[in-house]
């Protein structure tokens, strides 16, 4: 396995080790001891599943007053993985990382709480795996608009199917009272 950083601190993307045969492949997903070397030492309280449809874009979602960490693998399919540092005072805030994802790479992506997150599927319909290390709490949710022009996501998908949540949030500028503050360590 191998843990690579990004350019936005915390945030790291991961290449497993892959056991392929005539039979099909083996990934081992998490092993606690090795994310805990590579720093990524919150544990995982929540494992989440969601199943998408091609053009399919969710996000870009965080919480507010319990922030996630969250471990995304792709098990089917292949999406775009897109996660944006909104840890106000972060000297990366407001940038983002996108990398996609598939059953094909079996790539991963570790985005530390103080991000939002946010997904589009790419293939015929994707699999979507991630663990949390804080449980999802409703009223908590918060998000920034997809395609807010001030953070000039490259998205592959110009016209994506949406939730009518996700359409409805604001620009990152318009949620700057409420932002995490960033933390240094």
């Amino acid at each position: 396995m191998q843990i690579t950083p990004t350019p936005l601190k915390g945030l790291f993307q991961i290449e497993p080790d892959v056991f392929g045969d005539a039979r099909g492949k083996f990934v081992e997903i998490f092993r606690e001891s090795r994310y805990d070397a590579a720093g990524i030492d919150k544990p995982f309280l929540q494992d989440n599943f969601s199943w998408s449809v091609r053009g399919t874009l969710r996000g870009l979602h965080y919480q507010l007053s319990r922030p996630q960490g969250k471990l995304v693998t792709v098990v089917k399919g292949t999406v775009y993985d897109v996660a944006v540092d909104i840890r106000h005072g972060s000297p990366t805030f407001g940038q983002w990382y996108g990398v996609e994802l598939s059953d094909s790479n079996m790539r991963q992506l570790y985005i530390p709480p103080g991000f939002a997150h946010g997904f589009c599927v790419l293939s015929e319909d994707a699999g979507f795996l991630y663990k949390c290390t804080d449980v999802y709490s409703p009223p908590d949710e918060r998000g920034i608009l997809w395609n807010d022009p001030a953070l000039a996501i490259a998205w592959p998908v110009k016209t994506p199917l949406l939730s009518a949540k996700d359409q409805a949030y604001k620009c990152l500028a318009d949620m700057m009272t409420e932002l995490p503050r960033y933390e240094s360590r």
